[in-house]
């Protein structure tokens, strides 16, 4: 047993002979970095009430934005989707032949812009009109028909924007037999509009609340630095370089901020259950398919990486402007 026991530290000292010394250096370098990763998030433990409230603060600092955005995001794929169902319709003059309806049709859907066309004569618009309306006897006492031919004109999902369907409507407007063209696009434009207002105030409100997060996380770190003061000037006296010293501080602010993400992903999570029933009554009521949907996997691991870049930044700034004031000539003139 001793034997085996004195066999154990040999092959270690082996191994590590076989090794370069680059190796054995980048070793010791990522032991280190290890090391003080664990070493940092054991403080953030051990103080556990401190850490709770700036993972809070972060969390909804990072979580207003983001749901806006995801808000957003749903309105304008709503949109979207409103957009490319979009129909023109061209009322033609009531003079206008059914033959000459007809090839007016085809004229249009030869159109590389348009995807179909379909055309309802004045007979079949009638008929469909006393079906709904119910208005029979009143319509019986017509001399004539008052509706003229109708051209339903579907574009194409390249023409399907807002641009594209103007061209069209322009485009139809200049023929001689239409008397009007129809299509509701304004009230869709006024909303693209605004939701382009509104993401640049929350792309806007973002950086404020980025930049306020930096400086939460720089000012918690700062009391950190003081709080280590005496720690520090012991490491720089034997020769600690300042990346030496300042590397524990950053992997607080990294931890920082993987716990204002988390907390972040988690209060997004809970509002989008608490708002689903009700923006689920109010789609239905207007026939809507509107859903807010979720980060996902993808979106939830992009705002975790976001905060802990940003802690790491709150904590590069309070170490950048703190720790040079302290200095191993700080003892003595203590």
């Amino acid at each position: 047993m001793v034997t085996d026991s004195r066999q154990k530290p040999e092959k270690r000292r082996g191994a590590n002979r076989g090794r370069s010394p680059a190796s054995n250096q980048a070793r010791s370098y990522l032991d280190h970095h290890r090391k003080v990763a664990k070493d940092s998030a054991q403080r953030l433990w051990r103080s556990p009430v401190a850490s709770m409230m700036t993972w809070m603060v972060m969390g909804v600092a990072l979580a207003l934005p983001v749901a806006l955005l995801l808000l957003l995001g749903s309105l304008q794929g709503v949109s979207a989707g409103w957009e490319n169902s979009a129909r023109i319709t061209a009322y033609l003059s009531l003079d206008v032949p059914v033959e000459q309806a007809r090839e007016l049709a085809s004229e249009i859907d030869g159109d590389g812009r348009v995807l179909s066309v379909e055309m309802v004569d004045r007979d079949q618009a009638l008929a469909e009109f006393r079906v709904s309306s119910g208005l029979d006897d009143a319509l019986d006492f017509l001399d004539d028909n008052p509706l003229p031919h109708t051209l339903l004109v579907t574009p194409e999902d390249s023409a399907r924007s807002a641009d594209g369907v103007q061209a069209l409507v322009t485009f139809m407007e200049g023929m001689d037999a239409v008397e009007r063209v129809q299509v509701d696009l304004g009230w869709l434009q006024r909303l693209n509009a605004i939701t382009d207002i509104l993401a640049r105030a929350v792309w806007a409100l973002a950086l404020l609340l980025g930049a306020a997060v930096i400086l939460v996380i720089g000012n918690t770190v700062r009391l950190s630095i003081e709080n280590r003061r005496d720690e520090i000037l012991v490491a720089k006296l034997v020769g600690g370089t300042d990346a030496f010293v300042r590397r524990p501080f950053l992997y607080t602010g990294a931890w920082f901020g993987l716990g204002g993400g988390v907390v972040a992903w988690v209060l997004i999570q809970v509002s989008l259950w608490w708002l689903n029933g009700p923006i689920e009554r109010l789609a239905s009521l207007y026939q809507s398919e509107f859903v807010i949907h979720g980060p996902g996997f993808d979106g939830a691991l992009a705002l975790i990486i976001t905060a802990m870049v940003l802690g790491w930044l709150g904590a590069w700034v309070a170490v950048k402007r703190h720790l040079d004031d302290i200095e191993p000539g700080d003892i003595a003139g203590g």
